[in-house]
């Protein structure tokens, strides 16, 4: 059976592909971007699309934890942290040797054209549906089966907070 764009898988698989999109634009303008801000924007826009990429997947509580602790809490402290930096003075970097553009270039496109081969001759089975992706289900997943990396994160975002206050503690001109 052909699947057109009235149907709704057809429709779900363009919204799908139109995630992924935005997800790859987002990566490319946080990568290619020369301001800071311009960059952390588009990590912004990439960490939104990873979100709806968790979405069709069937999880939208870890969907909504993207959105609320990496595009809130990630996105603005990065942007706290460009604005609390010193400016620096602009480096042109040119590269040394005139074969680097190039043969980068080339690996990229082998990369590239090697990755859409396996996807595109690869049998991709349907998977079942393991559960429902309720919160409740996660819940007793971490605070039985995964209760020690529950604790770890914990520390270590502990660890980062105590760094970022001795950090800030330094003032700006160390």
């Amino acid at each position: 059976m052909i699947q057109t764009l009235t149907t709704p898988d057809g429709l779900v698989g363009i919204i799908f592909l139109f995630m992924v999109v935005v997800t790859l634009i987002g990566g490319l303008v946080a990568s290619a971007s020369e301001r800071l801000v311009r960059a952390v924007i588009g990590l912004v826009i990439s960490f939104v699309g990873v979100a709806g990429l968790y979405y069709f997947l069937n999880s939208p509580f870890i969907a909504m934890m993207q959105v609320l602790i990496y595009v809130g809490a990630v996105a603005v402290a990065i942007s706290f942290a460009i604005m609390l930096a010193a400016p620096e003075e602009k480096k042109k970097f040119s590269p040394t040797n005139p074969l680097t553009g190039p043969l980068g270039l080339i690996s990229a496109a082998l990369l590239t054209s090697g990755l859409i081969t396996i996807a595109l001759k690869t049998t991709w089975p349907i998977m079942p549906k393991v559960n429902n992706g309720s919160v409740k289900i996660i819940g007793i997943q971490l605070l039985t089966n995964h209760s020690m990396v529950f604790e770890l994160i914990s520390i270590v975002l502990l660890i980062a907070i105590l760094g970022a206050l001795v950090i800030a503690r330094g003032g700006r001109e160390h």
